[in-house]
């Protein structure tokens, strides 16, 4: 019922640097993992949402505009591709994890409004999630239950980042491979794209 293209895109998205991600880093620095962790259900609220909103707006549209899905997969790699080189460019140069304290509603707010959430909904959900109930709570769920770990990671980078204890663990070396990680993946959705055209 889900592909592991759909589980690995998830992930490799999710832990791309983001608005999101940056303020779970930074709780991590702040607060430690353990009070962060009142975070993660803001950030499972906020993606359920978004996604669920730009999902169901695509598939209304794309009735009656039938090339809308492809053109936005399209769009969808193209922003993987822009992320990847900006995450490539910006590797060496520090990210101010010094920010105020975070709240859940304010990483409710910035989830809500992460681009990532219309990139999941046009091109990583497939397209029947948004017409077929039991195809919508799989992907959901599966996807809901991959931000847990997720978070918990990012919040653990910020603790770890704080000590820097772990030499090889740094902010250029994750960068530099999420992003190779996002070039390999925008490949096979550029191409789904250009066949459903």
């Amino acid at each position: 019922m889900f592909s592991w293209l759909f589980i690995s895109l998830v992930i490799t998205i999710l832990l791309t640097p983001g608005p999101t991600n940056t303020l779970l880093a930074s709780s991590g620095i702040e607060s430690g993992v353990r009070k962060s962790l009142k975070l993660i259900p803001s950030e499972a609220v906020g993606y359920f949402l978004a996604i669920t909103i730009w999902g169901v707006l695509i598939d209304y549209v794309s009735e009656t505009l039938p090339i809308l899905p492809s053109l936005l997969k399209l769009l969808s790699a193209s922003y993987i591709i822009f992320l990847a080189l900006k995450l490539w460019k910006t590797s060496t140069v520090a990210v101010d994890l010094n920010q105020p304290s975070i709240g859940p509603k304010s990483l409710f707010c910035a989830t809500l409004l992460n681009p990532k959430a219309l990139l999941f909904a046009s091109a990583v959900f497939p397209v029947s999630s948004w017409s077929v109930w039991q195809a919508y709570a799989v992907h959901m769920g599966l996807f809901l239950c991959l931000i847990v770990p997720i978070a918990l990671f990012w919040i653990f980078i910020g603790s770890v980042l704080v000590n820097n204890n772990i030499q090889w663990f740094n902010q250029k070396n994750l960068q530099r491979t999420a992003s190779l990680v996002l070039v390999s993946f925008s490949v096979p959705l550029s191409y789904s794209a250009f066949l459903s055209i």
